[in-house]
């Protein structure tokens, strides 16, 4: 997993329109949510969770998810979510922050990453059981704390 205080990776997606999406060319802090999949009860309560958020004023929230374009997008409009929903054209999105797939390949890992506006890690966690791969107290103490 990448580490808070360091540079943050170049990661290049796809949201769900097809449209390239660089994390590296928004000006402001950027909370990128990994989703262990779109069919998860917990991590579908965490997106609800980051949509009724008071405290992300300012901050670009975008939810990355490990499915095709395809699935991502009947997801993202069958649950009304208020965020981009990107993946990867290749691979997992999740690699390029290390969070991988556990016991035994077949989990895929959950997390959250917030960059600041000028392109440091400022908050990084990732969990292979889904109720662990939000921090909410995390995020609220990295937003608060000056870079």
């Amino acid at each position: 997993m990448i580490e808070p205080g360091s540079p943050a990776p170049e990661m290049v997606l796809e949201d769900t329109e097809g449209r390239t999406v660089r994390v590296s060319d928004f000006a402001g802090p950027v909370l990128l949510y990994f989703m262990r999949s779109t069919s998860c009860p917990v991590c579908q309560r965490h997106v609800r969770d980051l949509a009724e958020r008071d405290d992300l004023t300012g901050v670009r929230v975008l939810v990355v998810v490990p499915e095709d374009r395809a699935e991502a997008a009947a997801w993202k409009a069958r649950r009304r979510i208020p965020f981009p929903v990107l993946t990867s054209p290749r691979g997992t999105p999740h690699e390029m922050v290390g969070l991988n797939r556990k016991l035994f390949g077949s989990m895929q890992q959950s997390g959250s990453v917030l960059i600041d506006g000028e392109g440091i890690v400022r908050h990084a966690h990732g969990a292979t059981l889904p109720t662990g791969g939000y921090d909410r107290k995390g995020i609220a103490a990295a937003l608060r704390t000056p870079a």
